[in-house]
């Protein structure tokens, strides 16, 4: 019997999640690029650069064959393994990869949270994001968008809407009880994530995650706010790779005309608080939510939670950063297990 006890203490403690702070061991990680094309530039002027002050100059002719549209993906997977299938981290427009990684204020993030408890972690740049890089200007649609200091502030639910923005602390009027780190220091270094981001480049991107689905092979895929239409839409795609679909506030929807494929593809959406207040959100929700009823009509499983309705309070549009941001995830670590998709 003693045995038998100790037995279970030890297997208890081998199955249990590492904590913040203990050490997360890996039986592999790496990093890889997936997806692109080939692409011609003519007719261009040749040139002389000097790269280095005081160098000789070189000459640079711009005509010719570039490799554009690949997605940089970077991949950790745990030792013991818990998820039965990789997870899959697509971030949101005008970010990166960093958005899944630490807070801006220090402390975990989705990342490293859903590692510790044994899920092999896929974290991706987008398209002309981060570590992807983006293509000659001739090979681009478009202008790209910049977001000023105050625009994530006003219009991700922190502030309460355009003016609330300010330098002085004191003068920032930030939504009662949000949970995002506001103090100077934390909000400046969410600013310093901001990359631009381009409005004609939605086909190259889907096309690119497309791609990392087939090489990975069956996945759950988890997407935040404009990576909402690239999760529907490859899933719908790929049907039978995507084995889960987690969309954090969604804001963009999949083919209406392809709905019948998402039927075998459990959804689980999740929105933060604040949305009543804010003059977009509700719209954005509402879109969001009708596609996935229509999906759920169709015969797929789906689940919508609203965090206020947990007791999960004061989340923004960036809930995987906010102070609360463990609750969060364990209300989709909690739906995954759910579908058995972790052990």
């Amino acid at each position: 019997m003693a045995k038998g006890l100790l037995a279970a203490i030890a297997l208890a403690c081998a199955a249990a999640p590492a904590m913040a702070g203990e050490p997360i061991t890996l039986s592999a990680m790496g990093s890889f690029h997936v997806g692109g094309r080939l692409a011609e530039i003519a007719g261009q002027p040749v040139r002389e650069v000097t790269f280095t002050p005081g160098g000789v100059p070189a000459r640079v002719d711009p005509n010719g064959q570039y490799l554009v549209e690949s997605m940089y993906v970077q991949f950790h997977v745990p030792n013991p393994q818990r998820g039965r299938l990789p997870l899959l981290m697509w971030h949101g427009g005008g970010l990166s990869g960093v958005t899944w990684e630490s807070t801006p204020d220090g402390r975990e993030g989705f990342q490293q949270w859903f590692l510790r408890r044994g899920w092999p972690v896929y974290v991706s740049d987008a398209v002309e994001r981060g570590r992807s890089g983006f293509p000659p200007p001739q090979l681009i649609q478009g202008e790209p968008l910049f977001l000023t200091v105050n625009n994530p502030f006003e219009r991700f639910r922190i502030g309460q809407g355009q003016g609330s923005w300010s330098m002085d602390e004191a003068a920032r009027r930030v939504l009662p009880g949000s949970q995002f780190p506001t103090d100077t220091a934390s909000y400046l270094n969410f600013v310093r994530q901001v990359v631009p981001r381009w409005t004609t480049t939605d086909a190259a991107i889907i096309a690119a995650y497309t791609a990392l689905i087939d090489r990975v092979g069956e996945a759950v895929v988890m997407v935040h706010s404009q990576a909402g239409q690239f999760g529907w839409k490859v899933a719908q795609a790929r049907p039978d790779k995507v084995k889960a679909l987690v969309l954090l506030e969604p804001a963009g929807i999949g083919d209406p005309g392809r709905i019948e494929a998402l039927r075998g593809v459990p959804q689980l959406l999740v929105y933060g608080d604040f949305i009543a207040q804010d003059s977009r959100w509700p719209s954005i929700r509402r879109i969001g939510v009708e596609f996935a009823m229509k999906a759920k009509a169709a015969g797929a499983d789906v689940t919508v939670v609203d965090l206020p309705e947990r007791g999960i309070t004061g989340n923004s549009h960036m809930l995987m950063m906010d102070r609360n941001n463990e609750a969060v995830a364990q209300v989709v670590q909690d739906w995954l297990a759910s579908k058995g998709l972790w052990q």
